[in-house]
């Protein structure tokens, strides 16, 4: 059994908890078992991953395992502690702005995803003009990627921008500011498998991201 083959069912056991005593004396009492528990092996499944990710895309890769503090400064929730467990594989494509692979256990889902959440202005710009010109090839890699299982999240803008016409064959893309592509995983069969198909199936909408940023 490898590091992180109980992540799931020990990460919703511990954050159930936490939803339940959300307080720093409780946390202080049982960060211990977080980082036992949830922290180290899901910085092992950080390590398993990066090699993998690093031959899929022949890109240099970054690990990141997101802090449980909350910053509460400009929240009405005060609660100091977040209720997932969050983990990010980014890449260092030499673009403008690269997009990152992703991977969630919070008490109701487990998720893969990738994109950019959100485009620096200029790569926004790169974006639509991208969707224009090459609209075939970029619905096509979206058709995939929703074929595969993935969804992607709401656009940001309800109406098509200017100078673009609002009946564009790829409206809903010109509406975005950003792209990022999820699914579930299944959290009763073997985790890295998953992941790997995942972000696998994910590397072609990554590519596109990483093409329009070197615009």
């Amino acid at each position: 059994m490898s590091d992180f083959d109980t992540l799931i069912s020990d990460a919703r056991g511990f954050l159930g908890n936490l939803a339940q005593n959300n307080t720093r004396d409780w946390w202080q009492d049982n960060k211990d078992t977080y980082d036992t528990r949830l922290k180290a092996p899901a910085l092992a499944l950080l390590d398993e991953m990066q090699p993998k990710l690093a031959r899929l895309t022949d890109l240099e890769v970054s690990t990141k395992l997101f802090r449980p503090h909350r910053d509460v400064r400009f929240s009405k929730d005060k609660t100091p502690y977040t209720t997932h467990l969050h983990m990010m594989w980014g890449l260092t494509s030499g673009a403008r702005q690269s997009p990152v692979f992703f991977f969630g256990i919070g008490q109701d889902y487990v998720t893969a995803g990738a994109g950019m959440m959100g485009f620096d202005k200029p790569v926004l710009q790169d974006w639509r003009k991208f969707v224009d010109l090459d609209t075939d090839r970029v619905t096509a890699i979206f058709d995939a990627t929703r074929a595969a299982g993935f969804g992607f999240r709401e656009p940001d803008l309800k109406r098509v921008p200017p100078p673009y016409d609002k009946e564009h064959p790829a409206a809903e893309l010109l509406r975005m500011k950003g792209v990022t592509a999820s699914k579930g995983l299944d959290a009763d069969k073997p985790l890295v498998p998953q992941i790997e198909a995942a972000f696998e199936a994910l590397w072609p909408l990554n590519q596109l991201l990483i093409q329009v940023a070197e615009a």
